[in-house]
């Protein structure tokens, strides 16, 4: 008993089912019912020859009966065990709860901004929240110098610091190759190649060189932060340390937050260095401007304070790249997932906010006429 495979028979208007009709062996009984053709206006089911069956037998009977009856035909049901039948009854009732069971609402327009509205409004608030306790956690350390974690501040600078000269240098040597390419395009055609000296270096020392560096770090240090952070919040070692009774602010935050505030304006710097470089060199190479006449009008054209409107944006840019980037660490919620979604989110609001950020310096300078 129970060790045959499912089969059905048609004879005269009766449906005969015989074998083991369980989930293991129901294979592709299901589909050889939808496909069979059912002449005349009723229909018996004879259950005798079924030897075993289970909720999935039963529920394949109960799906060819709803469709039959659906279609206008008669469907009776004969010669079912007292077990059978209370399987039957179970897939019927199982069934009908299914299906008044209420539709799931349609979120409209309205209420999916009203939601998105309400979610950054919370993080705003507790990026805010997160804003605040890191500067406590800042303002007992400088009572207490002796508990700054100079290690970390260290490990944390070479990290954000050295390690992302190549990448700087590169971009910042191919802009200024870019620059003066198409800016000297133009002002070879009124003579006046001496020019681009001064739209090579206004353009990258004000401007050009501390973006393109905030938005680089960003995108390595920022991301790096949010996903250590995040795995050891998954690992449960942030738990860990606080019932150890170490701040996670004081080791995880503001060792990032000092090293990237000193990084980043050397990193500037350097990427202003390497902007004019390559400036420079494409200048010699397209309009034959030697580098002394290049350096000569640099000198003449970019004052000290347009160099410290660049260099001084860099900080700013730093402590919001490393808020944003060790907040979002700390959103992780418990899988790998979460990890990944929070990272990329680290990324996207750290670059918006250095541009939005950048925007607001260039409003403020017009303004006072620097």
């Amino acid at each position: 008993m129970g060790n045959s495979a499912p089969r059905f028979e048609i004879h005269a208007g009766r449906l005969l089912c015989k074998g083991d009709w369980t989930a293991r062996r129901l294979a592709g009984l299901p589909r050889q019912l939808r496909r069979q053709h059912w002449p005349g206006e009723s229909l018996i089911i004879d259950l005798g020859g079924i030897e075993r069956m289970d909720t999935s037998g039963a529920w394949v009977l109960e799906k060819l009966r709803r469709r039959l009856t659906a279609g206008g035909r008669r469907v009776l049901i004969e010669h079912a065990s007292p077990e059978t039948e209370r399987l039957l009854l179970l897939a019927r009732t199982k069934g009908l709860e299914r299906e008044q069971l209420p539709p799931v609402p349609h979120m409209g327009a309205l209420e999916s901004l009203g939601r998105q509205t309400i979610a950054s409004l919370r993080n705003a608030v507790g990026l805010l929240d997160f804003i605040g306790d890191a500067a406590l956690a800042a303002a007992r350390l400088l009572l207490h110098p002796g508990r700054i974690r100079w290690r970390e501040i260290a490990h944390a600078l070479g990290e954000a610091g050295h390690k992302a000269l190549p990448i700087v240098g590169l971009l910042a040597f191919l802009l200024g190759i870019v620059i003066t390419y198409q800016g000297g395009v133009q002002l070879r055609l009124y003579g006046a190649s001496i020019f681009v000296a001064d739209l090579v270096g206004l353009s990258m020392l004000r401007e050009l060189a501390p973006i393109i560096t905030a938005i680089i770090v960003a995108g390595r240090t920022g991301s790096a932060y949010t996903a250590q952070i995040g795995t050891m919040k998954v690992t449960e070692e942030i738990d860990a340390l606080r019932s150890i009774g170490v701040a996670p602010l004081e080791l995880l935050v503001l060792p990032k937050v000092a090293a990237l505030l000193i990084a980043l304006p050397l990193l500037t710097v350097y990427a202003d260095f390497m902007g004019v470089l390559g400036g420079m060199v494409m200048a010699n190479v397209q309009l034959d401007l030697s580098y002394t006449t290049f350096i000569d009008r640099l000198q003449d054209a970019v004052s000290v304070k347009s160099y410290l409107v660049g260099v001084g944006k860099a900080p700013v840019f730093a402590a919001v790249i490393a808020i944003i980037g060790c907040y979002q660490g700390f959103q992780v919620t418990g899988s790998a997932e979460s990890v990944g979604r929070r990272t990329t989110i680290s990324v996207v609001q750290s670059i918006l906010a250095v541009i939005v950020i950048d925007a607001l310096f260039s409003i403020a300078f017009s303004y006072l006429e620097i």
